[in-house]
């Protein structure tokens, strides 16, 4: 059965989620965390990926890559890249395409690798933790959410990585839609029947590099999203970089070294000054040490909460903006909300939630889980589309900020496009629209107003080529269906394309009396023509490009499971020459002769030598062999040794045994003489008597 999976693909870690047991389980990662670092890392053989990547950052700092949610389907030339590029330590390069990509040194050669490939490169790597953690279930479906300011373009890339990756993007959710169904479906104490007011509810989601606001109001069991706004440039990593950029000053004046200058030393300072900041979301004060950060220079400082709050003060200013923002979409003010939920990481900082707080004029709600709210309802929806679970009835809505239009070759005189999705309308959503056409035509979709897009939204969503339109005989032009449809995922597409025409047939009329024959006229009927066929063009890889980047990512993989084999049987090897050559000398010395232990010895120093020098970076199967060459003779002794003590185990339980039986032996006799004695005792006084 194919277990129903929810990635909340976050920006500095992701969580993963699975529907199973009548429930959602958190999956842990191999080191046993509930959040995996969302990092991808490359060496002289393998990948690092996850917390291998984020474990290997320092040392491999120019090789290892972050961030990726930021620079997934965004153009090289995109206003927003000086942004976003002051956060790699990785070579940022612009691709073919105009996208951004990374080059990095990979098994001996630069490489060079999109955004897309990155993600599926990470997906992969969660893709197996799943499995892991689910021996013997198929993972076949995952609901991956992103940030709710995603493209359309952006939306269709994690779909791509998605599917390099193995796996069916069943849906791709707004993250702060999964925490709405995360509130959703788990509160108990919601508003029920057609008269109850509805809960109305503004969801704060403060991550590591992004701030979202929505409005949701809440049923039971049913949502609607009533508005979004969002700072997309505002999360965590940027009150990490306050604190680092305090030191690096800091440590200029006072240890005269530049952090600035050095990409290792930065990237220390920058986690020290993460971990910095939670200590200071608990305490007043608390001490800064990093060891040899540069130049074998130790430095220590200290910060207080009160100097964190005045170094973040430029940020807390734009904490209200995207509040204002979503209760003009909603067209609610902020006596008309009734709860304040906050999830996200950055929310846990004292400062940052009293400024939400003021800024609603109520008290905050955290009984959602801040770091897993968002993967729990990513599962449940990806359960929802599953045909093998089932779930409690849950309807939900999101809400698309932008008006869409459709456009079309002018063939006939009618008007050549159509606003179909008005701004502020719910999907999915499904219209159709008939249209008259001479022949083969061009679809559009387009945003109806340019001019109100952030700059990373194209004007332009997709186009399609339909064709197979043949007017009837005698005709100009026949009528047309089109089924126009926001989809789940919040992709514009064209699910359905037919033709149809009118036909006249002869239809029975009832007769008035009983006996009558009954009548027919003839009727005009419309029926489907022919179904025509959609060649669409759409942000998405085409076949060719993503079956090579598939056939790409499982090449990678079967190389990075070598590598971790290889690893394995060389640490096994290692692992019985010490083993052995300990117990050589002790327990197995009864059980081989003098020229037995000679030969093993000798065995064991030379494959130790070549194992440490040209045997440090050799083959799988080379390991193997050497393996089992050591162990064709030391389990022979081993195999005598063991022999032994199973014969002494079967004599000991023997012994036991023959214990038990002889004390059982005496039971029964001792038994027997009670019952003789009770019998004769009972004789004689029958004789009295």
């Amino acid at each position: 059965m194919s277990v129903p999976f929810g990635l909340d693909l976050g920006n500095n870690s992701s969580v993963l989620a699975v529907a199973r047991n009548r429930g959602i389980d958190i999956v842990v990662n191999e080191v046993s965390n509930r959040a995996t670092p969302t990092v991808v890392g490359f060496g002289p053989r393998n990948r690092f990926l996850g917390e291998a990547g984020k474990n290997k950052e320092t040392s491999n700092i120019k090789n290892t890559v972050g961030n990726l949610k930021r620079i997934i389907g965004l153009d090289y030339d995109h206003p927003d890249f000086p942004t976003e590029a002051k956060f790699f330590s990785s070579k940022l390069v612009k691709l073919e395409d105009g996208k951004i990509g990374t080059k990095v040194r990979f098994a001996g050669e630069q490489k060079t690798f999109s955004a897309t490939q990155l993600a599926a490169m990470f997906i992969d790597k969660v893709k197996q933790t799943v499995l892991d953690d689910n021996r013997g279930a198929n993972l076949t479906d995952v609901c991956v959410a992103v940030p709710a300011w995603y493209s359309e373009e952006q939306r269709y890339a994690i779909s791509d990585a998605v599917k390099i990756a193995g796996l069916n993007p069943v849906r791709i959710v707004n993250e702060v839609t999964a925490a709405g169904v995360s509130y959703g479906v788990f509160k108990s104490d919601l508003p029920e029947g057609a008269e109850a007011k509805p809960r109305t509810v503004a969801l704060i989601d403060i991550g590591h590099s992004s701030y979202t606001c929505s409005i949701a109001s809440f049923k039971k069991g049913e949502m609607k999203i009533l508005g979004t706004a969002y700072d997309k440039h505002f999360g965590g990593r940027d009150f990490d970089r306050a604190i680092t950029e305090h030191f690096a000053d800091e440590f200029k004046d006072k240890y005269k070294i530049d952090i600035r200058e050095n990409p290792k030393a930065y990237n220390r300072i920058l986690l020290a000054s993460e971990k910095l900041k939670k200590v200071l979301s608990a305490n007043t004060t608390a001490p800064f040490n990093v060891e040899s950060v540069m130049n074998d220079v130790d430095v220590s400082s200290q910060l207080t909460r009160e100097e964190l709050e005045e170094l973040v003060k430029p940020l807390l200013q734009r904490v209200t903006k995207p509040i204002d923002l979503v209760l003009a979409q909603a067209g609610l003010t902020k006596d008309d909300i009734d709860v304040v939920e906050i999830i996200g990481g950055t929310t846990r900082i004292p400062v940052l939630k009293n400024s939400i707080s003021e800024a609603f004029g109520k008290p905050l709600s955290t009984t959602l889980n801040q770091d897993e709210a968002i993967a729990k309802g990513a599962a449940f929806i990806c359960a929802i589309h599953s045909p093998t679970v089932r779930v409690r009835p849950f309807k939900f809505e999101d809400i698309s900020p932008y008006s869409v239009s459709y456009f079309w070759d002018k063939q006939v005189e009618d008007e050549d496009h159509l606003e179909v999705f008005p701004a502020k309308s719910l999907y999915p959503s499904t219209k159709l629209i008939t249209l008259y056409r001479t022949g083969d035509f061009n679809m559009e979709a387009r945003y109806t107003n340019p001019k109100e897009l952030p700059t990373h939204i194209k004007e332009t969503i997709a186009k399609w080529n339909i064709t197979g339109v043949v007017p009837v005989e005698g005709e100009d032009s026949i009528a047309c269906k089109i089924k126009l449809r926001a989809d789940p995922s919040g992709f514009h597409i064209i699910e359905e394309a037919y033709s149809i025409h009118d036909i006249e047939v002869e239809e029975e009329v009832p007769a008035e009396n009983e006996g009558e024959e009954p009548t027919y006229k003839k009727v005009k009927k419309t029926v489907k023509k022919d179904d025509l066929v959609i060649v669409a063009k759409t942000f998405a890889l085409d076949e060719k490009t993503l079956n090579l980047l598939i056939e790409e990512e499982n090449a990678m993989t079967a190389q990075d499971k070598l590598v971790a084999e290889t690893e394995d049987k060389k640490n096994a090897l290692e692992e019985y020459i010490y083993t052995l050559r300990g117990k050589l000398d002790e327990e197995y010395s009864p059980f081989a002769s003098e020229a037995e232990k000679k030969k093993l010895h000798d065995m064991l120093n030379k494959t130790e030598e070549w194992l440490y020098d040209e045997g440090d970076d050799s083959t799988k199967a080379k390991y193997i062999a050497k393996y089992e060459e050591l162990a064709s003779l030391g389990n022979v002794i081993r195999g005598r040794y063991l022999s032994k003590e199973e014969e002494k185990k079967q004599a000991l339980r023997a012994k036991q045994e023959a214990s038990q039986m002889s004390a059982l032996a005496e039971k029964l006799k001792a038994q027997r003489k009670e019952e003789n004695d009770n019998k004769k005792n009972g004789d004689a006084d029958v004789d009295m008597d």
